[in-house]
């Protein structure tokens, strides 16, 4: 029997939900945007229209308890945390010993790195993971002289189908344990559903192993060929030339586009600003900086002759840059260009190098006016050329992620500091010395206090976008829970499937979460997912803790597109997969995962 509809506070939050999960798959609209939107929409609404229901008067202000909860808290201190395993290089001798392994036996280096990848995610983000093994397959193809399209993707999804298997393995799995304790579940310890997740996740390595790269196209993930170097370059302008006696802006004109001068030569140790109307003048010296096809094009139109040093260009003496690079650099979640234009971040002149391409979801980018101006994402693909000194300089650093690979990833002697830091956060937590929300956050201020951060590497670490829409997720959440709007659509729930087998009902819950959390924010499905399958199990008359985890494990698979979750975009831009290389390959791993979990879960609860 189908449920009557419920009062005008739960329909009203039930179209809300509706339009949160459209918004939050607008590519054109910030995440952080959207979650905002659907707070301040919360607020304002029930500010309004106040209700009272069974559980008393719901306040406006309930709705920002998020930005304090508990399970915020603890994603916000495991973030910290992570960064500083990323700045000290704490994971570096992992990534050493894969590389060398990959020398030996590079089929079963695979598996090993899979599982690596997998063990890892379980205890810390998965981003500083694969930043951590991105640069390190990629070097390794290169030098085994084989596509790293075939590990890339595999890797990445290691460490999600990884993160389940522990209660800080991933943001969703502190969000769906916090959401069923304020609901009155016992709370899960870290270890609690660690057999299921083993069992399904190691099904889901083999197939990674397997078949996944058999399932994948080569894609060629360098962007060497797709852009030309930049070499300065010095155009000796003689009495007879057309540019002699002309402004910079007639002979850009006669260039046909702008160009890049540094500098004006005039006379011994004279140079001149080489602002747009200054006139030309026999003897000259302009150093220009353009690809070879370009500057070629310059001397012909110009009548001048170029130089490289003393050296005339010509057949037989080519433009050539000495000590320079060529090095593919990963907007990752948190970098300084996040979210910023090369032109705001003034990238050339802080790094002092040249962008030459720009590569996102699928397609390469040359560094026009036009794309200098384009917001870079997190994910995004820079294609630079400079000196080898400052492309080891950035490396050091940590902040972009250098894909080359041709110096060691960075590692200082706070490494080992970060590290026991953060077995300390897991200990403390795993032994129920500390709640994870405090030993994260205690954890979180020992890496400053020790050095290993400083409060920059922290602001950079704690992302908007991650912050908001947990915020607004637990509001839809909570929202749902006292209007009745979880109940109405657990009664459907249950309505269509009461005569089903355990089985089945804990199948299409995760079946609906998995599909749920490759359109929308996996956050935004596991926090509205957890009171609608607590409703279900409580009509139903069965424990709730396998429809939670079911919510859990299919807000989790996040395998099927490459916006389902951040690290997906990082390995999609980095190994030129296309939208639907994902779904060739996560398909399948999401009908395996299900399946697997269809069945355990069940099977370990006794239902």
């Amino acid at each position: 029997m189908w449920p009557p509809l419920p009062d005008t506070h739960a329909l009203s939050v039930l179209a809300l939900t509706v339009l949160a999960l459209f918004l939050f798959t607008r590519e054109r609209i910030p995440l952080e945007t959207s979650s905002l939107m659907i707070l301040v929409a919360l607020a304002v609404g029930f500010e309004l229209f106040p209700y009272e229901g069974p559980g008393g008067t719901v306040h406006a202000t309930n709705f920002f308890y998020g930005f304090g909860h508990e399970a915020l808290v603890a994603v916000c201190g495991l973030m910290i945390a992570g960064q500083g395993l990323v700045r000290t290089g704490a994971l570096e001798p992992v990534g050493r010993v894969l590389a060398r392994a990959w020398s030996v036996s590079p089929w079963f280096s695979l598996l090993a790195t899979l599982i690596v990848g997998a063990v890892l995610s379980a205890f810390v983000n998965n981003t500083p993971i694969v930043v951590l093994l991105l640069p390190i397959l990629i070097s390794v193809s290169l030098r085994a002289k084989m596509s790293a399209s075939a590990m890339l993707m595999p890797m990445g999804l290691a460490t999600l189908v990884g993160g389940m298997g522990t209660t800080i393995g991933t943001s969703t799995n502190l969000l769906v344990v916090a959401v069923a304790a304020d609901m009155g579940l016992p709370r899960f310890q870290m270890f609690d559903f660690l057999l299921p997740a083993a069992i399904a996740g190691g099904i889901g390595i083999l197939y990674l192993w397997l078949i996944a790269p058999r399932l994948l196209p080569e894609r060629q993930t360098r962007l060497a060929d797709t852009s030309p170097r930049i070499f300065t370059a010095q155009l000796h302008i003689p009495e007879d030339s057309f540019a002699a006696g002309k402004t910079l802006v007639q002979l850009s004109e006669k260039a046909g586009g702008p160009l890049n001068v540094k500098r004006i030569q005039r006379g011994a140790g004279v140079y001149i600003t080489p602002l747009p109307d200054v006139t030309l003048q026999a003897g000259d010296q302009l150093w220009v900086a353009d690809t070879p096809d370009r500057l070629k094009e310059l001397e012909q139109v110009s009548g001048a002759k170029l130089y490289s040093g003393e050296q005339a260009i010509d057949e037989e003496h080519p433009l050539a840059e000495a000590d320079q690079q060529l090095a593919e650099l990963v907007i990752t979640p948190g970098s300084l260009l996040e979210q910023y234009t090369l032109e705001q971040a003034r990238f050339a002149e802080r790094y002092q190098l040249v962008p030459l391409a720009i590569h996102r979801a699928g397609r390469t980018l040359a560094a026009t006016e036009e794309t200098r101006n384009t917001e870079l994402l997190a994910g995004d693909v820079l294609l630079v050329q400079g000196p080898r000194e400052q492309i080891a300089e950035i490396k050091r650093r940590g902040n972009l992620l250098v894909l080359d690979a041709t110096t060691d990833l960075p590692f200082t002697r706070k490494a080992p500091i970060a590290l026991t830091i953060m077995a300390a956060i897991v200990l403390a937590a795993a032994f129920g010395v500390l709640p994870i929300a405090i030993s994260a956050t205690v954890g979180a201020l020992l890496m400053v206090l020790s050095g290993c951060l400083d409060w920059r590497d922290v602001g950079r670490a704690l992302s908007a976008q991650v912050i908001l829409i947990v915020v607004a997720s637990l509001a839809l959440g909570l929202a749902l829970m006292k209007t009745g709007g979880a109940e109405y659509l657990a009664h459907f729930f249950v309505a269509a499937a009461a005569d089903l087998p355990s089985w089945a009902q804990i199948g299409g819950l995760i079946l609906m979460m998995a599909v749920l959390t490759n359109i929308v924010s996996n956050n935004a499905a596991a926090v509205i997912g957890t009171p609608i399958a607590i409703s279900i199990a409580q009509q139903l008359g069965l424990p709730a803790e396998p429809f939670v985890l079911a919510v859990l494990f299919g807000a989790n698979m996040s395998y099927a597109t490459p916006m389902a979750y951040k690290t997906n975009l990082l390995v999609m831009n980095a190994g030129g997969y296309t939208f639907m290389d994902f779904v060739r390959v996560g398909v399948p791993l999401t009908i395996i995962m299900w399946l697997a979990f269809s069945w355990l879960l069940p099977l370990l609860y006794g239902l």
